[in-house]
This record gives C-alpha cells, structure tokens and sequence, in this order.
C-alpha cells in the first residue's frame, strides 16, 4: 500500500538509519588510537629504572569504596619478574606495606612489558602530595620511590 501523502520525513527516514550505521566507526577509531599524557621521569630503584605514566590527566575516581588514579609503570631497565610485589599510591608519605597488603587496589600487575596499577589516591590531591612506589623484590628488599603531583592535577 502506497502513502499517499510523500512527506520530507517519509522520503528520508532511511537515510537516518545510514548514518547510524557511521557511529560504530567513528568510536572504534577512537579506540584504535587512544592518546596518553607523556610519562613521568625515568627513576633507578634498585636494580630498576622505572618511569610511571597516568593513563589521563583527570582526578582521581571511586571504585570499589576507595578512590583511585590509573598508572602504567614502564621497566626501562631490569627484569621485572624479579619483583615479588609492588604498590602505588598517592599522598604526603607512602602507606605502609601492610596496610598496602590488606586490600586489592594499589597491586603492580601486568606483563614483563608494562604493569598496570589503580594507585590509591585521596578524593582531592594536594600540593604536598606525591606519587609512591614501592616494590618488594624475591629476596625480601623493599624500595621505595617517588614523583611529584603534575601540577595540572593540582589546579583542577
């Protein structure tokens, strides 16, 4: 049955649904080529040289009851696979090892090419907070180092 009346909209509603059909790739794209802020500088522990990197420049956000901020810590030098554990965290001084060992955010994990971390964060930074890292390595040695905040976390 044939309308009777050929309306603006009853002619192009079809190309409507096209359109559509054009959002998938413009996001797949976009998660093809994600962009990173450049990492923070290169630091030697131990037998490592380590460089932290913030997966984005926005504050800290809630998971799981506690406040975190996403980091890929890169081994420019040694073999990670001689760390037994590591933990992050953001504050005026590094939580202690125990209390870092009690709950599951804050673990250093991933591949021997780059570990991912939920570094547990304050809800809001300050200036005198910092960025720690400490790792234990097999033979029982803790080393601890640490960043400063970007400074573009602390205006926001």
């Amino acid at each position: 049955m044939a309308r009777l009346k050929a309306t603006f909209w009853h002619r192009n509603k079809f190309k409507l649904s096209g359109l559509l059909l054009l959002l998938p790739v413009y996001y797949l794209y976009q998660s093809l080529h994600p962009t990173f802020p450049d990492s923070l500088q290169e630091q030697q522990i131990g037998d490592f040289k380590i460089a932290a990197m913030p997966l984005d420049m926005d504050g800290a956000y809630r998971h799981d009851g506690e406040y975190i901020k996403d980091f890929m810590v890169l081994f420019n030098q040694g073999n990670p696979e001689q760390i037994r554990q590591g933990f992050m965290s953001i504050g005026p001084a590094p939580l202690s090892f125990d209390t870092l060992q009690d709950g599951d955010l804050g673990i250093l994990h991933g591949s021997r090419y780059g570990k991912h971390v939920h570094a547990l964060a304050a809800a809001e930074f300050s200036a005198s907070d910092r960025i720690w890292l400490t790792i234990e390595t097999w033979q029982g040695e803790l080393n601890t180092i640490s960043w400063p905040l970007p400074a573009q976390w602390l205006s926001n």
